[in-house]
C-alpha cells in the first residue's frame, strides 16, 4: 500500500484545512487509518484515527471538537478535517495504515504496517 498525503499549506489562526491521504491498492476498506503530526524539534505524535469496522474514530485530547477524521471507501481516501487551528498545530502530518482493526486509545499506540509522506501545515498567529 501506497500512501499520498496532501492538503498541507499555510492558514492564519482560527482557520482551517482539509488533508487527505489517498491509498493505492484495493483492499482500503480493510485498513485502520491513522494521522500523527511531527513539529520542528519534537517527536511524532498521535492525531486521530479511524477504525476499518465500523469507521470508529478516536482523537488525542489536544484536537478533541476541533479535528475531524474520516473516510470514503470509494474513493480510498482518509481526511482530516482541522478547523479552529493553532500556531501549536504547525506540523508535517503524516497518513499511517494498519492492517487491521484498532479501537481507541490502542489505535494510538499500536504498529501502523504502511505509512505516508508528510504534508506540512504551518498556521501562523
Amino acid at each position: 500500500v501506497q500512501l499520498q498525503a496532501s492538503g498541507g499549506g499555510l492558514v492564519q489562526a482560527g482557520g482551517s484545512l482539509r488533508l487527505s491521504c489517498t491509498a493505492s491498492g484495493r483492499t482500503f476498506s480493510s485498513y485502520s487509518m491513522g494521522w500523527f503530526r511531527q513539529a520542528p524539534g519534537k517527536e511524532r505524535e498521535f492525531v486521530a484515527a479511524i477504525s476499518n469496522i465500523g469507521g470508529i474514530t478516536y482523537y488525542t485530547d489536544s484536537v478533541k471538537g476541533r479535528f475531524t477524521i474520516a473516510r470514503d471507501s470509494t474513493k480510498n481516501t482518509v481526511y482530516l478535517q482541522m478547523n479552529g487551528l493553532k500556531p501549536e498545530d504547525t506540523a508535517v502530518y503524516v497518513c499511517a495504515a494498519k492492517l487491521a482493526t484498532c479501537w481507541g486509545r490502542n489505535c494510538e499506540f499500536t504498529e501502523y504496517d504502511y505509512w505516508g509522506q508528510g504534508t506540512l501545515v504551518t498556521v501562523s498567529s
